[in-house]
């Protein structure tokens, strides 16, 4: 058998080679996800709080390398090194974020019901899945990358994690992964808590193999839904948490119109931030024509004058052949800008509609992952409802509304929330904020498990499951299920909640 070409990284400023990788083998593979076997009963027998020690030690030493990672991040995604700095701040403080809610103990939803003579006493406890395989994005090489969220959360709740490495950043996967191995090996993680492949056909034989208990996945809505099909076609059926592309809608109220300008200025800001790659990015904005936002914006783009450098050829590629299938759909041209440079250049792009051809099916409301919006103008407000219906899910929506009662606002949220996630007033999507109420997942096709989140406290809960216990005497429940409450974590006794 030919063996696989190494994988190849490239700068995309210049597209020049930056680093290779070997793609792992078969035997590889299978020594990897035998260490993560063997890692899973200590990974789920301590306390959370020590698995907290573990990550803030991994934040440590990322914190540590900060600027060799964002020298060589910048090489491989051409992100720019202000931008990359603020994301390396994020990584080090959600690595941090997903410790400290391990060690709450919250994600475990610990009850325990007591024995009343007719029902039988029994104790419900969250307890992790197992080996996890993670696809991290490439538009975000440290927040989405090897020690992005999924990995993160996955490992507060207990489960060793997997990574494919993803081919645009080579460079930054290995050294964060080398950086995050030895730190967890320091502070006394067992061998097996993170492993890491490469290669197309390592990614295939990952979501197989037989010990994978689940998948994590962010990036384009064809490769989220490949993974979910593998995992659906394995003998044994297991769990696909992907964050996918979409299309990500901009509603403005005939009173929101009256901040027409703010709306341009801002909107420019937001798509074309990272050269358009965000899976926040707002994609399709819905307006009075009476406020010629796409002249406008236009406008704004033209002082602004994007240069989009995209992080792969593929993605560069796909952002012309998409702007020229949204005007085979009907779409004017109003602006385009750039694309002609040297490496992935790319072109930025606005293009207007008008809403009455904004329907469901349509290519109108494809994502294009880059520098590009759609502008769709509608004469009457009655027209937004009807529409809004024919959008497809997405992870998040803005409604500009008017300064004071607005009630198309409180007529169209319920439309716009049945579609996201998410739903931001007089804001930007672009950017998800790191709170506990954060919900980064929306209806299909923007996730394959819209009640799960990618960030936020919850984000947890997607790598474990209930198990209830019945009639149980204490010494033989697992410790974090005892009424002895040994690992000090929340708990609901009788319907009170208890320390």
């Amino acid at each position: 058998m030919t063996p696989a070409p190494p994988e190849i990284s490239h700068d995309p400023r210049t597209g020049l080679p930056t680093t290779t990788a070997r793609p792992t083998g078969p035997a590889e593979l299978a020594a990897t996800m035998a260490r993560a076997v063997t890692a899973v009963p200590t990974l789920s027998g301590v306390a959370p709080g020590e698995r907290a020690r573990w990550l803030h030690a991994v934040a440590d030493a990322v914190e540590a390398a900060r600027e060799e990672l964002v020298r060589l991040a910048d090489w491989e995604t051409a992100l720019g090194t202000a931008r990359l700095q603020g994301e390396l701040t994020r990584t080090v403080a959600q690595v941090r974020f997903y410790a400290d809610e391990a060690a709450a103990g919250h994600f475990l939803r610990l009850e325990h019901d007591t024995a009343d003579g007719q029902t039988p006493g029994m104790t419900r406890v969250n307890l992790p899945l197992g080996p996890v395989g993670v696809f991290g994005a490439g538009n975000f090489p440290f927040a989405f990358g090897v020690l992005g969220h999924d990995t993160a959360s996955a490992l507060a709740a207990g489960c060793p994690v997997v990574v494919k490495a993803h081919p645009a950043h080579l460079g930054v996967s290995n050294e964060l992964f080398g950086l995050a191995r030895s730190a967890l090996a320091a502070a006394g993680a067992p061998d097996g808590t993170l492993g890491i492949v490469h290669g197309f056909e390592a990614g295939i034989d990952l979501v197989r193999h037989a010990d994978l208990a689940a998948v994590a996945f962010t990036g384009s809505q064809s490769g989220g839904l490949a993974l979910w099909r593998l995992a659906n076609e394995r003998p044994v059926v297991i769990p696909v948490f992907a964050e996918m592309g979409t299309v990500n809608p901009v509603v403005v109220t005939p009173l929101g119109a009256a901040r027409i300008e703010e709306v341009a200025h801002g909107l420019v800001s937001s798509f074309t931030l990272g050269h358009g790659q965000y899976c926040t990015k707002p994609g399709l904005v819905l307006a009075p024509t009476g406020g010629d936002l796409a002249a406008r914006v236009a406008d704004e783009l033209a002082r602004l004058a994007p240069e989009p450098v995209m992080l792969t050829q593929r993605i560069a590629d796909g952002v012309r052949s998409g702007v020229k299938a949204l005007q085979d759909a009907g779409a004017a041209l109003t602006l385009q800008l750039g694309g002609d440079g040297a490496g992935w250049s790319a072109p930025a792009a606005v293009l207007e509609v008008p809403l009455a051809e904004v329907r469901a099916g349509s290519t109108l409301l494809e994502e294009v992952f880059g520098a590009v919006v759609v502008v769709a103008g509608y004469d009457a407000p009655e027209q937004v409802l009807a529409t809004l219906a024919e959008l497809p899910g997405a992870l998040a929506a803005t409604l500009f509304a008017g300064p004071g009662e607005d009630p198309w606002a409180a007529r169209w949220l319920p439309a716009l929330s049945s579609k996201v996630g998410r739903v931001v007033l007089d804001g930007w999507t672009t950017g998800a904020p790191l709170v506990r109420a954060q919900q980064h997942g929306g209806p299909w096709p923007s996730t394959t498990q819209p009640t799960a989140t990618t960030i936020g406290a919850r984000a947890l809960e997607r790598f474990v499951r209930p198990v209830a216990y019945q009639g149980f005497r204490d010494e033989l429940l697992p410790p974090v299920a005892r009424r002895s409450n040994p690992w000090s974590v929340p708990c609901r006794v009788d319907g009170n909640w208890t320390s």
